[in-house]
């Protein structure tokens, strides 16, 4: 890469570790990252704004388990993105957000710069797993071995990378390299002795996380085997569709929670236990787990909760391992029945409100089998987060839990349909929420994307406002007024339709969009949240 600027050799090394997507808004702090990006193959897509940069990121990582990459501007280009880098670290999604940054001898100096920032690498450590300064000309390739490194090993999240104005115009000179270590084999000896207590035990359960979602044949010829009902987070959602061990429940439920606790085995694949999966309700208590087995490639998030036996390594090389390691496959000893049992205390636990709104969701699964979808904090997304059988791995995924951006949906459905340009793509956000990132669908527009952006409108903050009202607060600012949204889908050239909430309406205005190029807006209307006015 001899006679070329740093810039240029940060997008060629991009494009040679598989990056073949951007997400970003040129400015004159990042010119020199774009010299190159023209002739290099990458595909580049223009949000409206920088966190909408982050939000795409994320679904393109989430659709294709490869990092998303974002290139922002210094300063406020990076402070807006820091949301977007905090949602994916609260849900372990790989991002790689390069950022400007004011010259080498500027920095530190308070002289009013423009984008100026006291400590703009200290900001982003304080979200990013590693952010790494490329301080030279030869600095890049250290620095880009060591990213690429934390992405690939641990805890998947976010990285960052920041390029000084002069180094991104100074010419390249190769740095030291670091090679990948390979990762180490898993433990035979671990994986025997969890084997052993699977096989010995009489009543498994296996709790699946977003560690699981990449590795759905195996579990399910391992729940198979093991006669064992399998519990989804939300981030396993769509692993083992319609299977009669399945249990598409948060474990926050009462009837979920006694599922495990009844349980002589438990199995935890790739979730961290986190509070908005398992305390959705905030009521302080721990599900017990009884000999609990945890497999993840987190080091510390297996210290943070005592198992009796805990397995470092990623999910998809340990399933395997178990299949071949347990000796016999048990024979039938109501593992389905447990699950069905489960299923229909839980279903009657959500209550009626949110079982109708579950309807509607299976009415658009049903109507456009196999789509991605992508939500934002609204109430069928609500309801399908604590129960909802998807039928794509990997294919349901929302803001609503872990750091719970408002704002995600329409930009990560974007990013989304980037990374899997065979899938439909649709986004379920609320007309608050929509209103954070409304912008966003002229992005859609833009690259002609497969999505249909489902605004699910009742008029106010419902949630906000119930939870005031249910604590004795009078409920104020929840009534913000949403625009015209058949308005706004023509001035965004895109189709639009309108519907009532309820399941065949919904699947016929869905079915006719599926039929549709390009993006296109449904509006369901649903009843407004009449609170009282004190």
């Amino acid at each position: 890469m001899n006679g070329i600027t740093v810039g240029e050799a940060l997008v060629a090394e991009l494009r040679r570790r598989g990056v073949d997507c951007v997400f970003g808004i040129p400015g004159v702090h990042t010119v020199e990252l774009y010299r190159g990006l023209a002739a290099s193959g990458i595909r580049h897509v223009t949000p409206r704004h920088e966190q909408g940069a982050g939000f795409m990121a994320d679904g393109y990582a989430r659709a294709s388990g490869k990092p998303g990459v974002a290139f922002v501007i210094t300063g406020p280009g990076l402070t807006n993105t820091l949301t977007p880098m905090a949602q994916a670290r609260a849900d372990s999604v790989p991002m790689l957000v390069v950022s400007g940054v004011n010259t080498t001898a500027s920095l530190g100096k308070g002289i009013g710069h423009l984008h100026e920032l006291p400590d703009q690498l200290g900001l982003a450590q304080t979200v990013a797993l590693i952010s790494e300064q490329i301080s030279d000309a030869s600095g890049l390739d250290p620095a880009v071995d060591r990213v690429f490194h934390r992405l690939a090993s641990g805890r998947p999240g976010p990285a960052h990378i920041e390029v000084p104005l002069d180094v991104a115009a100074a010419g390249y000179a190769a740095g030291p390299r670091t090679p990948l270590a390979p990762a180490p084999p898993t433990d035979p000896d671990l994986i025997r002795q969890a084997a052993t207590r699977l096989a010995e035990a009489q009543r498994v359960v296996i709790l699946t996380g977003g560690g699981a979602k990449r590795v759905e044949t195996g579990l399910r010829a391992l729940a198979d085997t093991l006669d064992a009902p399998v519990v989804q987070t939300v981030n396993a959602r769509g692993l083992m569709h319609g299977h009669p061990l399945i249990v598409p429940a948060s474990p926050s439920l009462s009837a979920v929670r006694e599922l495990i606790e009844n349980a002589d085995c438990v199995l935890a694949l790739g979730t961290e236990l986190g509070p908005t999966d398992f305390d959705m309700y905030a009521t302080g208590r721990v599900t017990a787990m009884p000999g609990l087995i945890r497999v993840d490639r987190c080091r510390d998030q297996l210290s943070r909760h005592k198992a009796d036996l805990a397995i470092h390594d990623d999910v998809d090389m340990v399933v395997p391992a178990l299949l071949a390691a347990i000796p016999t496959k048990k024979t039938k000893g109501g593992g389905a029945k447990r699950a069905a049992l489960t299923r229909a205390a839980a279903w009657n636990e959500i209550g009626a409100d949110y079982r109708l709104q579950v309807e509607v969701l299976n009415a658009i699964r049903d109507a456009v089998p196999s789509a991605l979808i992508v939500g934002d904090s609204t109430q069928p997304i609500y309801a399908g987060n604590l129960y909802y059988d998807h039928d794509r791995a990997g294919g349901w995924f929302n803001a609503a839990t872990g750091y719970g951006a408002l704002g995600y949906g329409i930009p990560a459905a974007i990013g989304a349909a980037i990374a899997a340009p065979s899938a439909r793509v649709i986004c379920i956000v609320g007309d608050g929420g929509a209103q954070f990132s409304l912008p966003e669908i002229m992005a859609a527009v833009d690259e002609n994307l497969p999505v249909t952006f489902m605004i699910w409108n009742n008029h106010g903050y419902r949630e906000i406002a119930a939870s005031m009202q249910d604590v004795g607060v009078t409920v104020i600012g929840c009534d913000p007024s949403p625009p015209d949204f058949s308005a706004t889908a023509k001035s965004f050239g895109i189709p639009f339709a309108t519907t009532p909430a309820e399941p065949d309406a919904v699947a016929r205005a869905l079915r006719e969009a599926d039929r549709l190029d390009g993006p296109s807006m449904i509006e369901v209307t649903a009843p407004k949240f009449e609170h009282r006015k004190d």
